[in-house]
């Protein structure tokens, strides 16, 4: 049923401000826009689709404590993500975490109040090793 991740979609108020400052942490401008309202992001090894959605269109309470759900990332090094996030005004949402061997986690939330998740995960590596994208 499910095939593989499409795209993921964090909302921000201040739209101009969320472009520029996912466009700071990714290194990339957004490939598609919709003025005034939406602007999407190809990210990582497989192109994966991150979303900027204006916050008049949230279908929950921006004002609300961050919640939900927690997409985690694949990063090479964890505490360089850490670092790099802390540096771009990231707050801490949950600490450093060892899940188990080769799964370390740790998340922020956004200046615009999504939570945004970082792993060094082996599986990652070892899906990249077997379609010849190398770990």
């Amino acid at each position: 049923m499910l095939r593989g991740f499409t795209t993921i979609t964090y909302f921000a108020e201040d739209l101009e401000a969320a472009k520029a400052w996912y466009t700071e942490l990714l290194g990339v401008e957004p490939y598609f826009e919709v003025p005034g309202g939406y602007a999407e992001f190809r990210v990582g090894d497989y192109l994966h689709e991150l979303g900027i959605v204006q916050g008049g269109w949230a279908p929950h309470d921006m004002s609300a404590a961050p919640g939900g759900a927690v997409m985690y990332w694949h990063v090479d090094d964890l505490d360089a993500s850490v670092e790099r996030l802390r540096a771009l005004g990231a707050e801490e949402y949950e600490p450093k975490t060892q899940r188990g061997e080769g799964y370390v986690t740790a998340s922020f939330v956004d200046p615009f109040g999504n939570v945004l998740g970082v792993m060094e995960n082996r599986h990652y590596r070892d899906v990249l090793a077997s379609v010849g994208k190398g770990a």
